[in-house]
């Protein structure tokens, strides 16, 4: 697995998130739901519902405003969300029902509920 400077590798940081926010650490599925489109925008905000029986998709990502436009999101496998947007992986472990924000600034909060 990938590690970062200090050696740790995404799970460990996967991890530390969760122990931050006080929130149980679950393994997230291998795909996410991305707004392509709003890559490059800040700030980044994700969501994590209970994952839909038969489904393989609990995380939805967007950066900057959100739309209820039918194509916002667009399914991508975590290896290219590691490629895109890679500062999203330290909490795709948060459980369902956590959203996070994070900025380019150093701002980051993530929590359950709406």
């Amino acid at each position: 697995m990938i590690g970062d400077e200090a050696g740790r590798t995404v799970s460990e940081r996967q991890r530390a998130i969760c122990r931050k926010f006080g929130l149980d650490a679950t393994p997230p599925e291998t795909m996410v739901a991305m707004a392509i489109g709003t890559l490059g925008n800040m700030p980044v905000y994700g969501t994590r519902v209970p994952l839909p029986e038969g489904g393989n998709i609990s995380w939805f990502i967007h950066c900057g405003e959100y739309s209820d436009a039918p194509d916002f999101y667009q399914p991508l496998h975590v290896e290219h969300l590691a490629q895109r947007l890679p500062r999203v992986l330290d909490y795709l472990a948060l459980p369902p029902g956590a959203r996070f924000i994070i900025d380019d600034q150093g701002y980051e909060d993530a929590w359950l509920g709406e």
